[in-house]
């Protein structure tokens, strides 16, 4: 791989090519449209870890998607220094700091945009739907192998990637530099993993997707590594990174706010990040336990943003020729804290009551909702629909409609389905569940 094919500007679809404008670049065209994009201002009210909550220091998916995007968009900076002092060539053809920092940031912003209501536990429901329920078992035999192995995984990466690229989403065209390194899993779901690599722990598009990737991975010249997998683009890694970082520490500040980790316990750990560069005197000055945490967590934030920087320089030639393949946090001098805080975090904060009671009421929601509106759906359009299919479709937004009125293939329609599910708010879902089974009725 070569920087200058991964960095490329193109949209899918185009024929001609557009010049590089450093005034406002494709790349911070592509952040905006994912900024005003209604997919993107949905996730204000999509679970992070905590449900639904009131407290208005704990994060949503909006917040954290913002968050990871400031993160990233340092990380690539610090990068796209690197780089361009590097390869001179880059700098000659217009590239500037600011076009990593594009990248990356845009990229961050969009990479929660797949992720269903009621974080893990929604993503669980829509695949538990076609592999347990009676009814969603009815539909394996009316699509391909590949076709029901996307049905049955659902995987909010694959699903971000069509989003990005769906007509009904206000037509993205995101650059082929953004999707590559919004694609951290570059993989179809039917593929044989190979377990060592780490952008092979899940799949990142669909098989309605399929020559889309194509068209990206040879546009970008990624590494070919088998028959529907490739290597990650390079600024993935940055991505992830990112991710990491914000999800880890963010996570445990959230859940030391709401009194599920001690204080104690938390300063320690971030300490122990911040390093030489910690001062308990300035710590305790701070009057306010809101105040201290923030400051902890923006120098632990800023320590972690250096290391994975000098880690991703350290390994920049290997990932050009797709042997390296490790999540960036694994090998900073901070990894071993990062790891006190992941089993920290599984025992205080993933199995507290709180987010259990959420996950559970997530999976009766979302089944409930995949059931009814897959059952009518394939009821209208592909046999004949009684009256509550009829009442149950008239619930679906017009341009679902439209949609599923241009397809003739179940397999595309039951995708329509999940875009429409996946993408409810957890407020909506709720309220739609409620309406569907007829507790929330107009008096």
């Amino acid at each position: 791989m070569n920087w200058h094919q991964l960095l490329s500007h193109k949209r899918p679809g185009e024929t001609k090519t557009v010049a590089h404008d450093q005034t406002r670049s494709r790349f911070e065209q592509d952040f905006d449209r994912i900024i005003f994009s209604h997919p993107f201002r949905k996730l204000q009210d999509k679970t992070q870890v905590f449900p639904l909550p009131e407290d208005d220091f704990v994060h949503t998916r909006l917040t954290h998607s913002l968050e990871v995007s400031v993160v990233g968009r340092s990380l690539a900076k610090n990068a796209g220094d690197y780089l361009l002092a590097k390869y001179p060539e880059l700098g000659k053809a217009g590239f500037t700091v600011h076009d990593f920092g594009g990248i990356v940031g845009a990229a961050c912003l969009a990479h929660d945009l797949g992720n269903p209501p009621f974080g893990h536990s929604g993503e669980d429901s829509i695949s538990s739907f076609f592999l347990t329920n009676e009814k969603g078992q009815f539909f394996k035999d009316k699509v391909s192998p590949k076709e029901w192995k996307d049905l049955t995984t659902f995987e909010g990466n694959a699903q971000g990637l069509r989003i990005l690229n769906s007509r009904g989403n206000g037509g993205l065209k995101l650059t082929y530099a953004t999707l590559g390194a919004f694609t951290k899993y570059p993989l179809s779901s039917s593929c044989e993993k190979d377990q060592e690599r780490k952008s092979q722990k899940k799949f990142g598009y669909y098989q309605c997707n399929a020559g889309l990737f194509q068209e990206m991975a040879d546009e970008m010249g990624l590494v070919k590594l088998g028959d529907t997998k490739w290597a990650r683009h390079p600024l993935a890694f940055l991505v992830e990174a990112a991710d990491d970082i914000c999800y880890h520490i963010i996570d445990l500040e959230d859940g030391c706010r709401l009194g599920l980790v001690p204080f104690e316990t938390v300063k320690g750990l971030l300490a122990e990040i911040i390093g030489d560069s910690y001062s308990e005197e300035k710590v305790q000055k701070i009057v306010s336990q809101n105040e201290r945490l923030g400051t902890l967590r923006a120098m632990a934030i800023g320590q972690l943003i250096q290391e994975c920087s000098d880690a991703f320089i350290e390994n920049e030639e290997k990932m050009l020729d797709g042997s390296f393949d490790k999540d960036l946090t694994s090998l900073i001098p901070s990894a071993p804290l990062m790891e006190k805080i992941v089993k920290l975090s599984i025992d205080k904060i993933y199995r507290s009551k709180l987010v259990l009671e959420k996950e559970a009421g997530g999976y009766e929601v979302i089944d409930n909702l995949i059931e009814a509106f897959s059952t009518a759906v394939y009821a209208k359009y592909f046999e004949k629909p009684l009256p509550k299919h009829k009442s149950v479709l008239r619930l679906l937004p017009e341009e679902y409609e439209v949609q599923l009125g241009d397809t003739e293939s179940i397999y595309e329609a039951l995708q329509i389905v999940i875009d429409f599910v996946s993408g409810l708010t957890d407020s909506h879902a709720v309220r739609l569940y409620k309406t569907i089974k007829g507790y929330r009725l107009p008096v």
